[in-house]
């Protein structure tokens, strides 16, 4: 495979505030990534960083284009859903659909108004007629219409409610996804991309905390439930984390013997949600 997305020692500062703070990674064709941390934690940065929207230091190559020298190139080729969609408040919906099709070489009118026939907005209508959740729809419908190599996902169905939202990641894999695009999200509603995701990035502190695969997150880490008379046993074993559910305490561990583990109580994969909390434990400095 190929990297999409090559950082090394990743950096950008304001003021006083490192945002990123020596990151590097890589981001394989045909992966789907997300991209997680807190508010302030570097990810809207990242994101600039690759879209050639901010200044920055370090190395850092998408799509084998630099994106502070080349981004009218690599704009070709990478399409952006930001977490506010600002269209126009007179402009029709056939109009934008125009204007797309006018512009972008691999825009396709027939794909867009295939999504846009799932929802409720008719062509004739004008922006300031459409709810917000209808605004995010049409944004979603002419950004997905482009056949980019490469799609950055920044809280894409903020404002939809959750038949929409859920509606948006199928399409996303059946109607947008294949071997040759790559997809970059960030979301606060981990739980509802967890399922497509092959790649995970923690991020915090302008720091990477974690950068893994998810299967080998599931290879790494476990969650045990275990009943009050094993509980100390559990926490000889240095877990991540505890919390306590119907009497019993749920311990998760980061690279411990599953055959250990399993001889304390029922044993579990964590879910994405519960592995971030444990992780960004202490790491609020």
């Amino acid at each position: 495979m190929s990297a999409i997305v090559r950082a090394r020692n990743l950096s950008k500062t304001y003021g006083t505030t490192k945002a990123l703070d020596g990151v590097s990674f890589d981001i394989e064709s045909g992966r789907i990534v997300g991209l997680i941390g807190p508010n302030g934690a570097g990810k809207t940065t990242a994101l600039k960083a690759i879209l050639g929207l901010t200044a920055f230091d370090g190395e850092l190559s998408v799509l084998g284009l630099d994106p502070r020298t080349q981004r009218a190139a690599l704009m070709e080729q990478v399409c952006f859903i930001a977490d506010v969609a600002v269209l126009p408040r007179w402009l029709r919906v056939r109009e934008a659909v125009e204007f797309v099709a006018g512009v972008h070489p691999r825009f396709s009118r027939e794909k867009c108004e295939a999504f846009l026939a799932h929802t409720k907005i008719a062509p004739g209508m004008r922006v300031r007629e459409l709810s917000k959740g209808m605004i995010v729809q049409l944004h979603l419908a002419l950004v997905m219409a482009i056949d980019a190599r490469l799609l950055v996902l920044d809280e894409p169905t903020l404002g939809l409610d959750i038949l929409y939202r859920k509606s948006f990641y199928e399409s996303l894999l059946s109607d947008y996804f294949d071997e040759n695009k790559t997809i970059i999200v960030t979301t606060h509603q981990v739980e509802e991309v967890e399922h497509i995701l092959t790649d995970l990035m923690f991020i915090q502190n302008g720091h990477l905390v974690l950068a893994a695969t998810m299967d080998e997150v599931g290879e790494r880490y476990a969650e045990v439930m275990v009943n009050p008379d094993r509980a100390e046993a559990a926490r000889a074993l240095n877990p991540l984390n505890e919390r306590q559910i119907f009497g019993k305490s749920i311990f998760l561990y980061d690279g411990v013997d599953r055959a250990r583990l399993a001889q304390l109580g029922e044993l579990h994969k964590p879910s994405v949600a519960d592995l971030f909390v444990a992780t960004m434990k202490g790491t609020y400095a």
